[in-house]
């Protein structure tokens, strides 16, 4: 792959703080996105020039204006800052979002350099910066001076020692970024002192519609989910809507749903209700939008909740415009509307044969609050939909069109709606019929006749642009691989290859585990795969040793089940990074089970008995191979095993792979794969599913970007 020549001139203050923190953000973009060059541009500001402005009492802009204007006027291709400084609403003409790294967002208490809190007198001289700051220093000292503190930070803390402030409120992110993390005498807990919500975060602001840098910001945000919550109760909310509930970071969320379906929401998730009911709007639309988006660009796991089916009377076409103009991705999962609970669930069921073979839907209301006709030729330009009409689609075009409506109409067919293998296919009456040529007709599909045929939704705004990522992976990472696919705009299509088998040799092992000090485990479906087997044989929980394990995945594994390890690899994930952890970690002589796959071989095992513990190896299970009827279709594909990728030749030849992109989740994934004469294209940097999602969208984006440069 050629390497882009572009070079992205990227504005930071001038700064020590501010050009470390730009330096190191450009570092990780460089590093996620090689070939584009970052180049750091330091000017000053309004707040870096006034030095006797209280910022207490400073413009919103203070710390951003000049910055921005120089990206507005082209000199600069973008603006780092800090996110807290971010004027809002930013100045017409610019887009943002913030970077996905940061900092502990809170605040901690500096004091002068030989001292301690303890020492402080009972009246002491304190620096602050804000407003806020200066409430809760009131608060913790009735009887102290509270000073302006101005400045850069070294400054402050120059200030601090030389005696002009006895102590100082400063955020600890920017002591951590400057290596002065041990100047902090204490933190201070955010209930005590909230912080605002982008400190410790870092924005970067472009020049609004810059197709380049929303390309970059496709792989730093996550997809806002609109979802229904079913109509009446919980029951009706499907499993799509629960788990996106129980992932997200921010719900806005309707009146007209089971609050009982909050309840499930993370701890620390926000919760704000948006609901309308008969035209007693809570906020205007135009505020809604905006939450939406302000909270979208943040990088939040954004839910937008609506009763019954988003799409049915729900304000959905108008929040995903917003989105649409901004160029940030979404992805809708549909609901059970009112009208199949009032119909369905009451028994007037609206089909029966010999009876009634449809039925019409429409609301009196019109926007702006009026009221419009219900009559007949109001109904008559309501769009159709056919079920179980391919076969026949020529004579319902032929009958449509004898009406009279125009050949122009727009007509489009859903093929396996709502399954990983939908295909629409849209066209007018005069032209459908070719449109649908070569699909299959038999096939379930739907007929849509009138406007909503010339619509559908952008895909194409996520860093996968909607491309269908087919996951190979036993069902233990299905799931994990499945979010990383939606998180950065694709489309997960589930093609298991391997299952795991329990061996039952191991339940001796697993029934003496008590007599050990650390289970070490190297997969997550090794953890899968134990934790099955001792809900099935009654092993007590509580027996379990503790846990060392070979990375994040198989970290998430165990909290899944309640369970936490002790100790996780920071970087080098794999038996090699856990041997390491356990030299420096665990006593010489612990006893340590090492749990693992038929596969995966002794040798670990073997290295931790070379080290001094008393190892013993215990197989849980053997992988075997899944022999589906066929591949589904697919723009790209990630696997997660060498067993997996024998499994896929086995079932298609290596040359079904050729001009489809590749992902592999490690080393030995990748050998096998050129084992086979297949190119990898993404590697993650770490041995994770998640890495080697994110390295295969940062690749989509890298491409696109060479086409348009």
């Amino acid at each position: 792959m050629k390497k882009s020549s572009r070079v992205f001139k990227v504005g930071t203050r001038a700064s020590k703080l501010a050009r470390l923190q730009t330096h190191g953000a450009l570092e990780r973009l460089g590093r996620l996105l090689p070939g584009p060059r970052f180049e750091e541009a330091p000017l000053s500001t309004p707040g870096d020039r006034d030095l006797r402005t209280d910022l207490r009492a400073s413009p919103a802009d203070f710390f951003t204006r000049d910055l921005d204007q120089a990206v507005l006027a082209g000199a600069l291709d973008a603006a780092v800052h800090s996110a807290k400084d971010l004027p809002d609403p930013v100045p017409p003409g610019l887009d943002w979002c913030w970077l996905p790294w940061r900092e502990d967002p809170r605040d901690v208490l500096v004091v002068r350099r030989g001292f301690a809190l303890a020492d402080l007198t009972k009246a002491p001289v304190i620096g602050v910066s804000s407003v806020r700051r200066e409430e809760y220093c009131r608060r913790r000292f009735p009887d102290a001076t509270l000073k302006p503190a101005r400045g850069a930070i070294e400054d402050r803390i120059r200030q601090l020692d030389a005696g002009d402030f006895d102590v100082m409120v400063l955020a600890a992110a920017g002591l951590a970024r400057l290596g002065l993390a041990e100047r902090i005498a204490e933190w201070i807990p955010l209930s005590d002192l909230p912080t605002p919500p982008g400190q410790g975060a870092l924005s970067v602001t472009f020049r609004a519609g810059d197709r380049f840098w929303r390309r970059i910001r496709s792989l730093l945000v996550h997809p806002v989910v609109f979802a229904g919550a079913g109509s009446g109760s919980a029951e009706t909310c499907t499993l799509g809507a629960l788990e996106a509930i129980a992932r997200c970071g921010i719900c806005f969320h309707d009146s007209l749903l089971d609050a009982a379906l909050l309840e499930r929401l993370p701890r620390g998730a926000e919760c704000v209700d948006v609901g309308k009911r008969c035209g007693n709007h809570n906020r205007p639309q135009a505020e809604i939008d905006a939450l939406l988006t302000a909270a979208a660009r943040r990088g939040q796991r954004v839910l937008r909740l609506k009763g019954g089916d988003p799409g049915i009377f729900g304000r959905l076409s108008e929040e995903i415009a917003a989105l649409d103009a901004l160029g940030l991705p979404y992805r809708v999962i549909p609901g059970v509307s009112s009208l199949n609970s009032a119909t369905t669930g009451t028994g007037m069921l609206l089909t029966q044969r010999g009876i009634a073979r449809g039925f019409t839907v429409m609301t009196p209301r019109r926007a702006g609050g009026g009221t419009g006709s219900v009559g007949a030729e109001a109904r008559a330009q309501l769009p159709l939909v056919f079920f179980m009409g391919l076969e026949i689609l020529g004579e319902i075009v032929a009958q449509l069109r004898a009406e009279g409506l125009p050949e122009s109409t727009p007509a489009a067919v859903v093929f396996a709606a709502g399954s990983f293998d939908e295909r629409v296919a849209r066209g007018c009456l005069s032209d459908i019929e070719l449109k649908i040529a070569g699909y299959d007709v038999s096939s379930p599909g739907l007929v849509v006749v009138g406007s909503p045929a010339e619509h559908g939704y952008h895909t194409e705004w996520g860093a996968l642009r909607g491309k269908r990522i087919l996951v190979t992976c036993s069902a233990a990472l299905q799931g994990q691989a499945a979010e990383a696919v939606r998180d950065f705009g694709g489309v997960p299509v589930a093609l298991p290859l391997i299952q795991t088998i329990p061996d039952p040799a191991c339940l001796a092992a697993l029934k003496s585990m008590a007599e050990f000090d650390w289970l070490a485990v190297t997969s997550p479906s090794s953890v899968h795969v134990m934790m099955r087997l001792m809900r099935e044989t009654g092993l007590d929980l509580r027996r379990l040793p503790k846990f060392i394990v070979a990375g994040p995945g198989t970290s998430e594994a165990l909290k899944s089940y309640g369970i936490w390890a002790e100790l996780v690899p920071a970087r080098n994930f794999g038996a090699e990074g856990l041997l390491d952890l356990a030299k420096s970690a665990i006593p010489a002589g612990a006893a340590i089970l090492r749990l693992r796959s038929q596969l995966a071989g002794s040798q670990l095992t073997a290295a931790l008995a070379a080290a001094g513990y008393r190892a013993t190896d215990c197989v849980l299970y053997a992988n075997q191979a899944i022999r589906p009827e066929r591949a589904p279709a697919f723009d790209a594909v990630f696997f997660a095993s060498a067993s997996a990728v024998d499994a896929f030749v086995a079932l298609a030849p290596a040359v079904a792979l050729a001009g489809k992109m590749v992902a592999a989740i490690g080393g030995p994934t990748r050998a096998a794969l050129e084992k086979h004469g297949v190119r990898v294209d993404a590697l993650g940097a770490e041995a994770t599913a998640p890495s080697a999602i994110e390295t295969l969208a940062a690749i989509m984006v890298r491409k696109e970007w060479e086409e348009l440069t």
